[in-house]
């Protein structure tokens, strides 16, 4: 007897879990939650880059 094909469940992946402000529509996009990360990455960054620079300009100026 051949198997029979009706039978669809779990065919085309899972649904993503939402949290409870994504159910009512509160939430911010993930696409914009993950600029707003990426650009509180690039001021941590630059502060940290700056930070360096005046450490090593005044150990230079120390010399």
């Amino acid at each position: 007897m051949a198997k029979s094909r009706n039978n669809l469940l779990g065919v085309g992946g899972q649904r993503k879990k939402l949290s409870r402000a994504e159910q009512h529509g509160n939430a911010q996009s993930r696409a914009a939650a993950g600029r707003q990360a990426d650009e509180r990455k690039q001021e941590l960054l630059k502060k940290m880059r700056e930070r360096t620079r005046q450490e090593t300009g005044g150990q230079e100026a120390a010399e």
